[in-house]
């Protein structure tokens, strides 16, 4: 009879096995170790594709589910990545928000791609303590935490002490956990120059400076118009929410009808004023120009289409979930930070 990779007989042919009920049982039919199964399933160690196959493709058949709890005790892990969605700046934004929707989407993708589970979180932060209850929960392996909020010394405090953490925002100077996000003042400042470029003089940015991404976004802002003759720039805080940014927005536009210019801080609070001025008999890019950022895909959806500021998500996803694994692997890793790109359509220049 021939002899498996583990030098024991091999699987049995002919009728099918029963269902094993562990690990062992389906080492017995494979005729090899507990040890090579359990490589073999979870795609780790030293054994060649051959028997790793072999082996997943006996599991299949024999529908053979190994027990979390069992794979957890084994190998300390979990099989589990927490995604946290901290709103401590804007407590009644939703995850539905298409930002998160997008970025997260691409998240679970690459997760489910390493075999798995996500536990997703939105926080409310009312103490300092809450990333600290969530860590000490053991129900995960890791972190991501979409956007800082306003909790950047939160995460920091807890980076410390709990390594396997990555965060999706703003790079800034006193962090001690790694983040992956775009260069925000750099998409700042394409978008300002794009609409200066255009003759824009009369601009405004709409967004809430105290959330760091829109900061930085907010000093490219600042940073291209200075300088410029006859250039002046207004600023809007403005909700994520929106409803809440209609409002901001309307009460705003009402008083400033020499306006020429808007950069707004998301795609989706570039869309609202976009409503507003249409409310306002105001032609969008005659009148006023707009530009966004994210360059989600209801951006091209819009009539006219939005100008926007791209930020790769689908690389930023694959990028926190890389760093995240190589955390939980004990590697040594680097932030990472994105170009953004100037996308041009039809809110800032006609067909």
């Amino acid at each position: 009879m021939p002899k498996s990779a583990g030098g024991k007989s091999g699987a049995k042919t002919g009728a099918r096995a029963a269902r094993p009920n562990n690990i062992q049982d389906l080492a017995r039919i494979a005729g090899v170790s507990a040890a090579t199964v359990s490589r073999a399933l979870a795609g780790t160690g030293n054994i060649s594709a051959t028997t790793r196959e072999r082996i997943r493709a006996l599991a299949s058949e024999l529908d053979f589910r190994p027990s979390n709890m069992a794979r957890s005790l084994r190998t300390g892990r979990t099989g589990t990545v927490g995604v946290i969605v901290p709103l401590g700046h804007e407590k009644s934004q939703h995850i539905s928000d298409p930002f998160f929707m997008t970025l997260l989407g691409y998240i679970a993708d690459r997760i489910a791609d390493r075999g798995y589970d996500l536990l997703l979180s939105k926080v409310v932060p009312h103490d300092p303590e809450w990333l600290s209850r969530q860590v000490d929960t053991g129900r995960v392996d890791g972190m991501i935490i979409i956007g800082q909020s306003n909790q950047s010394d939160v995460i920091n405090s807890v980076a410390r002490f709990y390594n396997p953490l990555v965060v999706w925002g703003a790079a800034l100077p006193d962090q001690i956990y790694c983040s992956v996000g775009s260069d925000n003042r750099l998409g700042g400042k394409l978008a300002t120059e794009h609409l200066l470029s255009l003759g824009c003089r009369k601009l405004a940015f709409f967004g809430d400076p105290s959330v760091p991404e829109v900061e930085q976004r907010l000093n490219g802002f600042r940073d291209a118009l200075r300088g410029v003759e006859g250039a002046v720039g207004a600023t809007l805080p403005v909700h994520f929410t929106p409803e809440q940014a209609l409002e901001d927005i309307a009460g705003f536009l009402d008083l400033a009808d020499k306006l020429d210019g808007i950069f707004a801080t998301s795609d989706t609070i570039a869309i609202t004023a976009l409503q507003a001025l249409l409310d306002r008999r105001r032609a969008v890019p005659q009148d006023v120009k707009i530009i966004g950022f994210d360059d989600l895909d209801l951006a091209r959806r819009t009539v006219p289409a939005l100008s926007s500021v791209r930020q790769d998500l689908e690389a930023g996803a694959e990028a926190l979930v890389d760093i995240l694994f190589r955390k939980i692997a004990g590697e040594e890793v680097e932030s990472v930070m994105l170009q953004p790109q100037l996308v041009v359509r039809g809110s800032t220049v006609s067909d």
